[in-house]
């Protein structure tokens, strides 16, 4: 049962944190996913080929990868304030850069740079969180913070497919929506020099009493932790069950940028529909994905139960992309392929409380990057990927098939890498133990 300043505190902390994080994530996620609208104009414009845009659309995640577990442990030394500023205004920059590219190679060299710009943002907030709550409140936040991407795509889809239709000052209409969509991402990087607090003992909007109540919890978890085994950076990067994780997620990021790259195409590939309307039916799944990742979340919280959850959720993120990709008819299409991305974000809101639970302090922040940067590989496999499939037989089957195939790799190993229930302690989850 929770206490009046239990209460009190967590509020405060959603109500000072989240709201502003939503709004960083939000336009992180537009920035990222617009080259897929961008795509059906772009194109034809610069005459690429789809193996030549989902080379540039994986691109972005070889430089991910290189800097992400660098740029996690610098945010650990310089904090999040200053170090998730800097991400956002270099990627904002670039992001809008992105409109000036006239061939393959500017393509690919703009998306390298954004790649390494950006590298660091999302689990250097999953980081960041899990240093201001309770292990029991970490699955529905996180799926909060991740609610945004589905949002950003119910949001940002018709609004981008929209700005395609303009033109002005000699720019093209994707030109426009790249330069547009990236300035408010360089504003909210300013911003945060000011509003972002690093540590709980920092917050001079929290009471005494809250402080000391969060900080010592914290500090009980961590110690938790610690007593169960207490990972150095290099034990934590080099850890069996770190490294099952990134495999894990592996398969669900080839779900997510497959779909988030190339669903506008799938859609405009059904036959007479304008970019609008490509915008609005390309968001129908990911609203489906809003809902479903928050009930599944908080079912997880409510039970402390991490492994069915999170395979069960794994397994309908497969069966629904591969009864997308063999499925004809486009009303049955997409509703297979929504119930196919309601399940890997589901996955999602999950997956991260299972790090959480044993990675703290540098250990943590190195782990929790590594993790990420590993499973991009996904993000470099499966655009491109999608892209060689349409070329080479003229439609996305193929690589359909080939993400639903990794997504039941994540099935098998959600079994293996999560702590059951029986495992907790007192209703918080415990580190695994020395030598997993």
């Amino acid at each position: 049962m929770t206490t009046l300043v239990e209460r009190t505190t967590i509020n405060k902390v959603a109500w000072r944190l989240m709201p502003f994080l939503f709004i960083c994530y939000f336009f992180n996620v537009i920035d990222r996913v617009n080259v897929g609208f961008a795509a059906l104009t772009m194109n034809a414009d610069l005459k690429f080929t789809a193996t030549a845009f989902g080379t540039g659309a994986s691109i972005f995640f070889v430089s991910y990868v290189l800097a992400e577990v660098p740029s996690n442990v610098l945010m650990h030394r310089f904090g999040a304030r200053i170090w998730i500023a800097r991400i956002m205004i270099t990627w904002g920059i670039l992001s809008g850069a992105q409109a000036f590219v006239w061939d393959e190679f500017t393509f690919y060299s703009v998306r390298f740079a954004l790649g390494l710009a950006e590298a660091g943002f999302f689990p250097g907030m999953i980081y960041y969180l899990a240093q201001w709550y309770p292990a029991q409140y970490r699955s529905r936040t996180f799926a909060q913070l991740m609610a945004v991407s589905p949002f950003s795509s119910v949001v940002g889809a018709p609004v981008s497919a929209w700005l395609l239709g303009f033109t002005a000052f000699g720019f093209a209409g994707w030109q426009l929506m790249f330069i547009i969509e990236a300035v408010p991402s360089v504003i909210l990087g300013v911003i945060c020099l000011i509003f972002l607090t690093n540590r709980p003992e920092d917050a001079h909007w929290l009471t005494r009493e809250e402080k000391t109540w969060l900080t010592q919890t914290l500090k009980a978890e961590e110690e938790a932790k610690q007593k169960v085994r207490n990972f150095t950076f290099w034990q934590a990067l080099l850890n069996r069950k770190v490294l099952m994780l990134a495999v894990l997620e592996f398969g669900l990021v080839m779900a997510n940028w497959g779909m988030s790259f190339w669903l506008p195409q799938i859609v405009k590939g059904f036959g007479g529909l304008s970019n609008i309307q490509v915008g609005f039916i390309s968001a129908i799944p990911f609203l489906g994905a809003l809902v479903g990742m928050q009930l599944w979340a908080r079912s997880s919280d409510r039970t402390l139960e991490r492994r069915f959850h999170l395979a069960f959720a794994c397994l309908v993120a497969a069966l629904g992309i591969a009864a997308g990709a063999l499925i004809a008819s486009p009303v049955l299409k997409i509703i297979a392929l929504s119930i196919g991305i309601m399940g890997f974000w589901s996955a999602l809101s999950v997956f991260w409380t299972v790090p959480t639970a044993f990675l703290g302090g540098l250990a943590g922040a190195g782990a929790i990057a590594l993790i990420n940067s590993l499973a991009q590989f996904g993000g470099i496999i499966s655009p491109w990927l999608m892209g060689y499939s349409k070329d080479a037989t003229g439609d996305f089957t193929v690589g359909l098939l080939v993400i639903a195939g990794f997504c039941m790799v994540s099935v098998i190993l959600s079994l293996f890498v999560t702590n059951d229930e029986r495992d907790q302690k007192a209703g918080k989850l415990v580190a695994v133990p020395a030598g997993e």
